[in-house]
């Protein structure tokens, strides 16, 4: 659960917060799966763009109230596009209370980097961090006749930690793929994926391995399930199953940008899951509620830079974009995993040494 203590019901803010959180949560009741003690582990990955930045102005308390109550319905979340300054995330969390804590990468410089920072913020009631914790470089090749070869490395590190959750032990890694040319296969973003998911895949394969058990989420920016981006991650061995590439994640669910991928140990079982994304505008920055944000959105809703007035048009436009900025351009991702394997241990114990 999210705590509102501070909704102020004598503005008119407050009071529209408030309903919309009773919407909020009526539609996650619907859509995404209760949380259980130990049974299940309810994981989401979210690009939550430009967390925060002052492009469209800062975020609201309500929209951050709105974040909070769909971040709390998950036990893990991976989220991507944390941004500098950390006043909003540090809100955030304080909204979803003290059990919430995170791990956080520093900023990642460089103009592909964006100055962006990758989380995973979880309920330590549910999940423990297990130690493990690192930016992956790739390191130099060999070539015959020049010696070793340093690598172009991503534009935005990958972040990968070991977690455990009731049975299930897991490392898990976040992605920000640089996003190149509008086009469906850009050669940086297929060169990038290639090489994360080779070295992923020898990471999880290596006896030293802090698990077996990989799963990689965030934003690869896939365009679709068909592309090269998306062979890149499946051709290496990690599985991302039918019901996940049935579920584009951007707002006008055209594009595949998100996934979550596996490789999987033995603990690991695939077979019965439930997944999908949430569509939060459906019930808060509905189109409809344009006119009730003019105040929020301020001068720049009316007028350009230039002093001109906006068309009709222009203000529905400014609008839908502004709102991305209060949420997100990025539907969440999430999915439910099996994390209770005490059954299977035991049975594998009454076959142990018998004759």
């Amino acid at each position: 659960m999210a705590f509102y203590y501070s909704i102020d019901s004598r503005k008119k803010s407050g009071r529209r917060t408030a309903a919309g959180l009773l919407r909020l949560k009526d539609h996650l009741g619907r859509e995404v799966p209760q949380r259980t003690l130990s049974d299940t582990l309810n994981l989401a990955t979210w690009n939550i763009r430009e967390f925060d930045s002052r492009k469209y102005g800062t975020r609201t308390e309500e929209s951050l109230f709105h974040i909070a109550e769909i971040i709390s319905c998950f036990d893990l979340v991976a989220v991507q596009e944390i941004r500098e300054d950390l006043k909003a995330l540090n809100r955030l969390v304080s909204i979803l209370g003290s059990a919430w804590k995170y791990l956080l990468t520093d900023v990642t410089e460089g103009t592909r980097g964006n100055r962006e920072r990758m989380a995973f913020l979880y309920d330590e009631r549910k999940v423990q961090f297990g130690g493990l914790a690192g930016e992956l470089v790739l390191p130099p090749s060999l070539k015959r006749g020049t010696g070793f070869v340093p690598h172009l490395q991503f534009a935005r590190s990958p972040f990968i930690a070991g977690f455990s959750a009731g049975w299930f032990r897991f490392m898990l890694c976040t992605v920000h793929v640089v996003y190149g040319a509008s086009q469906a296969d850009d050669p940086q973003r297929v060169r990038e994926l290639r090489q994360l998911a080779e070295f992923l895949r020898k990471r999880a394969k290596s006896e030293s391995a802090w698990s077996n058990n990989l799963i990689l989420l965030g934003d690869f920016n896939i365009f679709n399930t068909g592309d090269a981006t998306f062979k890149a991650l499946t051709d290496k061995g990690f599985i991302i199953p039918g019901q996940i590439q049935e579920l584009p994640s951007n707002i006008d669910q055209s594009r595949h940008y998100d996934q979550i991928a596996f490789m999987t140990g033995r603990k690991m079982k695939l077979e019965d899951f439930r997944a999908g994304v949430f569509n939060f505008f459906k019930t808060v920055y509905r189109d409809n509620e344009e006119p009730t944000y003019i105040e929020e959105m301020g001068e720049s809703y009316s007028r350009k830079k230039s002093g001109e007035k906006r068309t009709q048009k222009e203000r529905r436009t400014y609008y839908r974009a502004w709102r991305t900025f209060q949420m997100s351009d990025h539907l969440p991702m999430w999915v439910q995993l099996k994390i209770d394997f005490g059954r299977e241990y035991l049975r594998a114990k009454t076959k142990q040494h018998a004759r």
